[in-house]
């Protein structure tokens, strides 16, 4: 199948996207394999409009049919290939699809590592948290843990001293701690414990603690995780040999969201910006008025 564009990711970039070129008329498909970071959310508490918070997955039903109505396709699938071929790109997915388009859309965003405890994903947004910008408000002045491996975890509980100065790291992985980290943690008394954990306490959407492996319990009220290590998935920029940053993530012009490959653009978490929901909006609103455009100067010319 043929298409104007291609969106690869349907996270909030990639709908946004889907929704401004659907209203340019475009004929658009969006692969997505509904595995994103947004649907992890259970409720985004900065976005305009939502003071009461939203969750990603209400964002991301009402975006699909909202770029639905305005006749956007939806493929559930996993890009697995891309190539160039004259006048556009050639998409295999996992299911054996093939799909053509003029131009390119990545928002494949960003993988979080998250600790093996599924006790902690009702509470995802609600009371646990893993970008301070979004949330470091949820935890002012309350007793909040932080989840984390070696410099990570310690620059999280650093970062969250804006709201809150009832902080313990744990360091759960035992991960090496630079000495300059240890000193701020002792410096700013954020207790600092190097033991793993051996489960979360939660109940419901409600973070409560955790008990670590010697059987110690912690209480607290919320929690942030901070693992490091985060998959950038570009996997596909790669193979178009789009330039990338040291870690991964696609870079782009920052007015156009345009790669270094001709028709190719990059919007959301898989480029390197803030990573929130609402500049991930914007990103995908800017890239789709630049591919509008040099869809209409292809027919002109």
């Amino acid at each position: 199948m043929r298409f104007d564009c291609i969106i690869v990711g349907g996270g909030i970039a990639g709908l946004q996207a889907a929704v401004q070129l659907g209203r340019y008329r475009h004929k658009v498909a969006v692969i997505d394999a509904a595995d994103g970071r947004s649907r992890l959310c259970r409720s985004y508490h900065n976005l305009l409009g939502w003071q009461d918070g939203v969750s990603g997955a209400q964002l991301l039903a009402a975006g699909r049919e909202q770029a639905e109505r305005l006749h956007v396709q939806f493929i559930r699938a996993t890009a697995d290939t891309v190539r160039e071929e004259s006048g556009g790109f050639v998409i295999h997915t996992n299911t054996g699809e093939t799909f053509h388009g003029k131009r390119l859309l990545l928002a494949t965003g960003v993988k979080d590592r998250l600790p093996p405890f599924p006790e902690l994903l009702p509470c995802m947004g609600i009371s646990v948290y893993i970008c301070p910008d979004c949330d470091g408000y949820e935890v002012a002045d309350r007793r909040t843990i932080v989840i984390g491996s070696g410099n990570p975890g310690a620059n999280m509980a650093l970062t969250l001293m804006h709201w809150t100065t009832e902080l313990i790291y744990v360091n759960h992985e035992l991960a090496a701690l630079d000495e300059q980290l240890f000193h701020q943690l002792e410096q700013h008394r954020i207790s600092y414990i190097k033991k793993s954990i051996h489960s979360v306490i939660t109940q419901q959407s409600s973070f409560k603690g955790v008990e670590l492996s010697d059987g110690t319990v912690l209480e607290a009220e919320r929690c942030f995780v901070a693992l490091g290590g985060n998959i950038v998935r570009s996997d596909i920029a790669e193979q178009l040999n789009v330039q990338l940053s040291d870690n991964k993530h696609i870079l782009v012009d920052a007015r156009t969201k345009k790669t270094s490959v001709q028709h190719v653009w990059a919007a959301g978490d898989v480029t390197a910006h803030s990573e929130m929901a609402a500049i991930a909006m914007g990103d995908g609103s800017q890239a789709a008025i630049w591919i509008h455009k040099s869809l209409i100067e292809a027919i002109e010319t």
